[in-house]
């Protein structure tokens, strides 16, 4: 009996660190999570393990959070470094209530956003197949702005995206 739980003690601890990762492919929730924190957005390409709405801090380590924005919304051009700004020498207000400026340069409506957090990528091979390694300003994504910065000023960061989109 001892050499049983010995078995099942080992084959706990080989299996461990093969929960599902941001990333991962799935085709239903059950695939990325047995106790809900991760959900699969069916969505993407072979299914996307994924955790939805979350902020510049709720993304597990491997990730970062992502705002995205349907790309045809994007149609009305600002200025990052002037809009709604009280430190700029010339202010701009391109954008209406309830939207921002994106550090694309465009207006989006915060009530097209959604958030997901996505798996970190350094180059091409970090990403899965069908998957590339892209940066944030491109279809419609935008880094989820952190602490002392908005969505105007945030940085430029590469996360795994579907690959050939229109």
């Amino acid at each position: 009996m001892k050499n049983l739980f010995a078995v099942l003690f080992v084959f706990s601890l080989l299996f461990a660190g093969c929960d599902p990762e941001i990333g991962d492919s799935c085709s239903q929730n059950i695939d990325c999570s047995t106790t809900g924190d991760l959900i699969c957005d069916t969505a993407s390409p072979n299914g996307y393990c994924t955790i939805a709405n979350c902020t510049e801090s709720s993304c597990p380590e491997g990730s970062r959070c992502i705002a995205f924005y349907p790309v045809q919304s994007l149609i009305y051009e600002c200025n990052p470094q002037t809009e709604d700004s009280i430190s700029s020498l010339t202010p701009t207000d391109d954008c209406l209530a309830g939207e921002v400026c994106l550090s694309s340069g465009y207006c989006a409506s915060t009530d097209y956003e959604t958030r997901f957090c996505m798996k970190k990528c350094s180059s091409q091979d970090d990403c899965r197949g069908g998957y590339e390694c892209r940066e944030t300003n491109t279809y419609g994504s935008q880094k989820v702005p952190g602490e002392n910065e908005n969505y105007a000023t945030v940085s430029t960061v590469k996360f795994c995206g579907p690959g050939e989109l229109p």
